[in-house]
């Protein structure tokens, strides 16, 4: 069965978009114990390419399913679990990509909403703050997406959202969810 992507993110509603999150169903990977430890083979460069013994992986449906299996511990490293193994994957800089941003108006303020190169939607706010990274000559903006997983914003989507944090003349901060983000370093 091909895939069939979303619509385009700025012509979802926010129930469209709380609809598509509550969609998703992730492996409950928290409640696995895996006992086999090893190594996938695996790769995730910093512009989001996943690689397979040094090929890339083009098909996005797979490129989807392991994400779900993704998950960080405390130290940084990366894994891929299933309940029986816990197989190492290198991870560049972020496992995702944020590669657009909306902003909707809500009675509560205001909702940032992003969009991973897995199609999955993620709201930013208490449990995904926008963290700001590196210098004022090189900074970085990254999003939680969850088990300590991060997106970094692509150049468009860092664009998009500093010119929605220039319009509110707020000093680099935007807020979502009631949530207060720093855009600078």
């Amino acid at each position: 069965m091909p895939y069939e992507p979303p619509p385009h993110l700025a012509g979802l509603t926010l129930a469209q978009i709380a609809e598509q999150v509550a969609a998703r169903k992730l492996p409950p990977v928290e409640g696995w114990a895996p006992t086999k430890m090893g190594e996938s083979g695996m790769r995730i460069a910093a512009d989001g390419t996943w690689f397979h013994d040094g090929s890339p992986i083009t098909r996005e449906a797979m490129v989807r399913a392991f994400s779900g299996l993704l998950v960080r511990d405390e130290e940084g490293r990366h894994y891929l679990l299933s309940p029986f193994e816990m197989l190492s994957i290198e991870v560049e800089d972020a496992p995702f990509i944020a590669t657009d941003m909306t902003v909707r108006q809500e009675k509560g303020g205001p909702v940032l909403v992003f969009r991973l190169n897995t199609d999955e939607l993620v709201v930013a706010g208490p449990d995904n703050p926008i963290i700001a990274r590196g210098d004022d000559e090189t900074p970085a903006l990254y999003l939680g997406v969850r088990r300590g997983l991060e997106a970094r914003l692509n150049r468009s989507t860092y664009q998009q959202l500093a010119e929605h944090a220039l319009s509110l003349d707020d000093g680099w901060t935007v807020s979502s969810m009631g949530e207060t983000f720093r855009l600078k370093p």
